[in-house]
């Protein structure tokens, strides 16, 4: 199981990259930034896809989606400067609540 979420772990940060290079690709005019969001969402797609072989989607999905929403919004507000309000901060903690209850809880995660 550790290879599986080591997986899903390499696809969630490929990801993160993918988006904070989307956002320095300034719409596409920038071909380095652009490059590095192509090659890094391919690669977090084939690194989610070998996740999916042990971990049901909608439970990967979850993860993967939460944990991107967390670290691309911590690299908002510290990188590009941008401020998100406290209902923001307070739905964006509902969804971190959410997946460690659906981890912790939800006999899904391993039945696979």
């Amino acid at each position: 199981m550790l290879p599986t979420y080591l997986a899903l772990a390499a696809a969630i940060g490929l990801e993160v990259i993918g988006t904070t290079a989307l956002q320095a690709s300034d719409s596409f005019t920038r071909p380095l930034p652009t490059v590095i969001m192509a090659v890094s969402y391919l690669a977090s797609f084939y690194l989610l896809s070998l996740a999916l072989r042990v971990i049901p989607i909608g439970i990967a999905y979850a993860i993967w989606s939460a944990m991107g929403i967390v670290l691309i919004s911590l690299i908002g507000y510290f990188v590009f400067k941008q401020s998100l309000d406290a209902p923001a901060v307070i739905g964006i903690g509902l969804i971190v609540v959410g997946v460690v209850i659906v981890n912790v809880f939800s006999r899904s995660v391993g039945s696979h």
